[in-house]
């Protein structure tokens, strides 16, 4: 298959001389009280996905539950609001941080209390780190969309139709040919890679370029099933893929991975965990073939 021979060629392969810190260090700000299972979904999908060493920042309170269970994941307990989410007063640890990190991936199950939007805003655009941003990170920037174009360095941002009908006020995206143009139209706009994710999900880039991606299937509409994509994308470019690359090369191999596990549980029984357990599958078919 052509596509996937394109795929193969991005994906980088692992030296027999090498250590962990040759592939990225990759920091994950996410989760909240009663969403702690999306910086989960993203950590580990970012480790499957070949990323060195992987810290989720999250609300103190979740860390020893976290740490417990998963224990690849390295956890960075944070200041936190009385309902649970992240505080303001994380702006200066996460910024410090932020120096000895390679990738920035923000938004999963953050919650849109205030302060957490006030603060992911502002990390952000202080942040000169590669970036996936997705789910809550987006909404931060909800009425404040212009603040993309200050953005230091290319980021990815990951919205479903419904995020990205909200954020940047279109009608409902009707057809095949509307969401590759406005989502073409927003990438250059605001000078980001753009993933708009659904059937056919497409990626565009500032430049003007677009992939329409041919994996995936209905099951994968599912909660988590983002907090996966974010995860993988973050992985890659931690690895040195460019960011329109990483992209592409994660939404072809998180969608390769639930087709993989659509054919153990069907459709109607997939889960976002089963796409994380899923994804050396895929990695392995992509890089063998």
């Amino acid at each position: 298959m052509a596509i996937q021979k394109e795929i193969q060629k991005l994906l980088p392969r692992r030296k027999r001389e090498t250590h962990k810190g040759d592939y990225g260090k990759i920091f994950i700000l996410a989760g909240s009280r009663g969403m702690s299972g999306a910086c989960v979904l993203a950590g580990m999908a970012a480790l499957r996905s070949g990323a060195g060493l992987v810290t989720v920042g999250i609300p103190k309170s979740l860390a020893l539950p976290l740490t417990k269970r998963f224990v690849e994941l390295m956890t960075k307990p944070l200041p936190e609001t009385k309902d649970g989410a992240l505080s303001f007063g994380a702006l200066k640890p996460i910024k410090t941080f932020l120096k000895t990190q390679n990738v920035f991936a923000v938004g999963p199950g953050l919650s849109r209390n205030p302060q957490t939007s006030r603060l992911i805003r502002k990390l952000v655009l202080a942040s000169a780190k590669s970036m996936v941003i997705d789910a809550d990170g987006l909404n931060a920037f909800q009425g404040e969309t212009s603040l993309f174009c200050k953005l230091k360095t290319p980021a990815v941002l990951t919205p479903h139709p419904g995020e990205f009908i909200r954020l940047f006020h279109g009608a409902s995206l009707r057809n095949e040919k509307e969401r590759l143009q406005r989502a073409r139209d927003i990438a250059r706009k605001f000078k980001v890679i753009l993933v708009l994710k659904g059937s056919k999900t497409v990626v565009a880039s500032p430049q003007g370029n677009v992939y329409i991606n041919i994996t995936g299937n209905p099951g994968m509409a599912t909660a988590g099933s983002g907090d996966v994509l974010l995860g993988v994308i973050a992985a890659l470019l931690g690895q040195g893929l460019k960011p329109f690359d990483a992209a592409c090369a994660g939404v072809y191999v998180h969608g390769l991975a639930g087709d993989i596990a659509v054919k153990k549980v069907g459709e109607v029984s997939l889960v976002a965990g089963d796409i994380v357990e899923n994804l050396p599958r895929a990695f392995r078919k992509v890089l063998e073939r």
